[in-house]
C-alpha cells in the first residue's frame, strides 16, 4: 500500500477512535492484517462462545480460521440445518463478530440488514461485540456513511448472494421494494450504554465491502 495512504490512515484512526471513547466504546488500530487478527484474539478469551453474522472482514484477517482452530466453542451458523437455531444462539452468545457497512469519522457506526439476525445482535445480546472494520469504510459523517452503506455494500451483497433487486444490476441504490432487497433494517450505533461491549479494530487496509 502507498506509503502516505498508510499514514493518511494511521491519524484518521486516531480521530476515529476518540470518536469512538467518546461514545463509550473502545477503539483500536491495527495497520495491517495479521496485527488486526492478534489484536481481535486478545479480546476474546479462551473457551468463548463466539458467533458472526455475514463478516467478510472477520475471514479476510484469518480470524474466522483462528477461531475454529482454537479453544473456542465456534457456532457457524452454515453448519446447521436449521439457519434459525444458530442465528438465536447468536443472543447467548459471549462474543459476536460483526463489521460495519460504513462508519463516520466521529465514531458512529452504519448497518443495514435483510433477515436483521445480525444488527439486533449487535443492537442487544451478545455480552461482547467486535467489530473489524476496514479504513476503507470510513465516512466524513453520517450521511456519507448511509450513502456509503447503500451505494457501495448493498450492492456488492446483492450481487454477492445473487438476489434480483434493482441495485444488484446497476450497482446503486434504488431505495426499492423488492422481495429480494437487504436493506429492511438500518442500524445507527451512536453509543453503548454498557461500557466494555462493544470493541472496534480499525484495520490500515482496505476489508470487507
Amino acid at each position: 500500500m502507498n506509503e502516505n495512504i498508510v499514514k493518511r490512515n494511521g491519524l484518521l484512526s486516531e480521530k476515529v477512535i476518540k470518536g469512538l471513547e467518546s461514545r463509550n466504546m473502545s477503539g483500536y488500530y491495527a495497520k495491517d492484517k495479521e496485527e488486526a487478527l492478534k489484536l481481535a484474539l486478545e479480546l476474546i478469551d479462551e473457551g468463548s462462545s463466539v458467533t458472526m453474522g455475514g463478516c467478510m472482514s472477520a475471514h479476510e484477517i484469518g480470524l474466522v480460521e483462528a477461531l475454529k482452530k482454537g479453544n473456542y466453542s465456534f457456532i457457524d451458523r452454515d453448519e446447521y440445518e436449521d439457519k434459525r437455531k444458530a442465528m438465536l444462539m447468536a443472543y447467548d452468545a459471549d462474543v459476536y463478530l460483526a463489521s460495519a457497512n460504513a462508519m463516520t469519522e466521529d465514531g458512529v457506526l452504519v448497518n443495514i440488514d435483510g433477515n436483521s439476525n445480525r444488527v439486533s445482535a449487535i443492537a442487544q445480546g451478545p455480552k461482547k461485540v467486535v467489530f473489524i472494520v476496514g479504513m476503507n469504510k470510513v465516512c466524513s459523517d453520517l450521511d456519507a456513511a448511509m450513502k456509503r452503506a447503500r451505494n457501495v455494500a448493498a450492492p456488492i451483497n446483492a450481487q454477492r448472494f445473487g438476489l434480483n433487486t434493482p441495485c444488484s444490476k446497476l450497482g446503486t441504490c434504488m431505495d426499492c421494494k423488492s422481495p429480494d432487497t437487504i436493506c429492511c433494517q438500518f442500524l445507527i450505533t451512536r453509543y453503548s450504554r454498557h461500557e466494555g461491549r462493544i470493541h472496534v479494530i480499525l484495520v490500515g487496509e482496505d476489508l470487507g465491502f
